[in-house]
């Protein structure tokens, strides 16, 4: 079996990637592990940036989320007994965030493949890639799969990146001293928007998937435990945490889903090797404060597509040798966006009081200076 570009992963990134290549006239087969219910269903991230709206949109995989998506013109910071709005419509006109689940956007891109035709493969085993360097090949369940690129989207602990020889690569990480709790539930949002709330405390969002789904988050211990956060302690830190603000109240509701998310940050350079080209979570990871991951695989996927069309087109190179150079400008932008929000946000163990009034004067200027808050706006719903 051959196809030109052989995509290991049917996440956001492998989807997108074998949809946009389809649109150019080139061919490709992606490769899944697990089942196609597991990764319609999978909850991950949830905020769109206008970048990431755009490419659905003019790629045709967007009526649905231009219908069901909920879209956000601003976030409010909450600390200190006030909320704080930052209001992306007058600091960065014409930009805004989208919610919309990842999954959702998996069944909208699911759905156009196989319309299209398009080759996607669930449940293979003993996914392998070979020969990089030369004439690339992948074996999956005793078949063989030749292309010319491999395109690695098969996340953090896949088997595209650890197929780059040992000392190819150099990786630059770092794990926060807590995690986050996260729960979905079935009640309607107590807030148009998202709310990213600072207490002593710790660290609590309010999100939000549809007009009677919630999403919630706290800042856990790193090694909290599901079993130690029945609903009633959830629901009653939650309301600590969230409650701060006069007149505000929480509603409360059925827990459907809870899960724990270790905060890490990670990044692989290069982000390519011989005929392999790894995109989103296969090279980096951020932490989700700053609601970073899913839109870095899409930028990836972007710029790998431009470069792959040039190649087939023409045979030029020139884009895919500076995939990874072009891609990781944008990576470590949004690393240090999302370092940023996470140190501004979060409660540290080792902070003494200096640290701590520190951390909310700093709240304070970004919430009161515009040109700190149109930074935080720019970055937040990411620039053209």
């Amino acid at each position: 079996m051959r196809t030109q570009v052989g995509i290991i992963g049917a996440g956001p990134a492998g989807l997108l990637l074998s949809h946009l290549l389809h649109l150019r006239g080139i061919s490709s087969v992606v490769l899944e592990k697990r089942s196609r219910e597991y990764v319609e269903r999978r909850v991950r991230a949830g905020v769109l940036e206008q970048g990431t709206v755009d490419t659905l949109v003019e790629a045709g995989v967007g009526e649905r989320m231009s219908r069901e998506g909920l879209p956000h013109h601003g976030i409010e910071l909450r600390y200190g007994g006030a909320g704080h709005r930052i209001p992306f419509e007058k600091l960065v006109p014409g930009r805004a965030i989208t919610v919309y689940g990842q999954q959702e956007v998996v069944k909208d891109l699911i759905a156009a493949r196989l319309a299209a035709g398009g080759d996607v493969r669930f449940e293979v085993e003993d996914v392998a890639v070979h020969s990089l360097e030369s004439e690339p090949y992948v074996t999956f369940g005793g078949e063989r799969l030749d292309c010319d690129v491999i395109a690695g989207c098969d996340g953090f602990h896949g088997v595209s990146r650890p197929s780059v020889p040992e000392g190819v690569l150099s990786v630059f990480e770092r794990e926060y001293p807590f995690a986050w709790l996260g729960i979905l539930a079935r009640v309607a949002p107590s807030s148009e928007e998202l709310i990213y709330a600072r207490t002593e405390r710790g660290f609590a969002l309010h999100s939000m998937r549809s007009p009677t789904v919630s999403r919630f988050y706290l800042q856990v211990p790193a090694d909290a435990r599901l079993e130690d956060w029945p609903d009633e302690r959830i629901w009653a830190e939650l309301k600590e945490r969230l409650e701060t603000v006069p007149g505000f109240e929480l509603a409360t509701g059925e827990i459907t889903e809870r899960g724990i998310t270790p905060m890490r940050a990670f990044v692989t350079e290069p982000m390519q090797y011989g005929h392999l080209y790894l995109a989103g979570d296969a090279a980096h990871i951020v932490p989700p404060t700053g609601a970073k991951g899913l839109n870095l695989a899409v930028a990836d996927v972007r710029v790998l597509t431009e470069a792959l069309a040039a190649y087939f087109r023409d045979g030029s190179a020139e884009l895919l040798d500076g995939y990874s150079e072009a891609c990781l400008k944008r990576v470590w932008r949004a690393q240090h966006f999302s370092w940023w929000m996470t140190t501004l946000l979060h409660t540290f163990e080792e902070d003494d009081p200096y640290a701590r009034r520190l951390q909310l004067s700093y709240l304070d200027y970004v919430t009161s200076s515009e040109a700190a808050a149109t930074t935080l706006a720019e970055n937040y719903v990411g620039l053209p």
